[in-house]
């Protein structure tokens, strides 16, 4: 298997990544961190993935897919932290003043978990923000240890996995999820 990690830019791809089984339904479409609460939860049913495909068409994507052949198995929601509910989120701190990236959201499709697919995402997407002259990017991963994690919470990632990937523990957060800590994780992209 070779894993291609390349712009969420074609929708159909997104789509089969983060859309819902029935068109009618309120699924995330990884935008609750991507759009203002109120806009968020205005947005119901068609009109959340008329959204997404409007990120896609009219740019810069709103992430990076992994494709196995021409099959997209894997999402990583990224993008400058300015534009995202991180900015002005009080549970997780501003370590310093750089236009950073936020990297939030890593999801493989079932079938194909457990294969290094995350971890060719989470490098997928940090050298798409180094690509768009990012510093820095930054995660808000689970610090679970070696507890399990209920995959359905488990789309900010494990802490483990971005340290592989040369990131480094930057801040405690006052955030939790599933149950465990989320962590400030930082790559330097200088």
């Amino acid at each position: 298997m070779t894993i291609d990690v390349r712009p969420a830019s074609v929708f159909a791809d997104v789509r089969a990544l983060l859309g819902p089984k029935s068109e009618r339904s309120s699924v995330c479409w990884c935008l609750s961190h991507r759009l203002p609460a109120k806009v968020n939860n205005a947005l119901r049913g068609p009109a959340r993935g008329a959204y997404v495909e409007e990120l896609c068409r009219s740019g810069p994507p709103p992430g990076v897919l992994a494709h196995d052949g021409d099959e997209p198995v894997g999402w990583a929601a990224v993008a400058p932290r300015a534009d995202t509910s991180f900015a002005r989120n009080r549970k997780i701190p501003h370590v310093d003043d750089l236009p950073v990236w936020s990297l939030w959201c890593v999801r493989v499709r079932p079938g194909h978990r457990k294969q290094g697919i995350s971890h060719s995402l989470i490098a997928g997407a940090v050298d798409f923000a180094r690509a768009r002259g990012a510093p820095a990017i930054e995660a808000y991963p689970l610090d679970n240890g070696a507890a399990r994690v209920d995959l359905t919470m488990a789309y900010a990632g494990l802490r483990k996995n971005f340290e592989r990937a040369g990131f480094v523990h930057a801040a405690d957060t006052a955030s939790v999820l599933a149950g465990h800590p989320r962590v400030l994780m930082r790559l330097d992209l200088r």
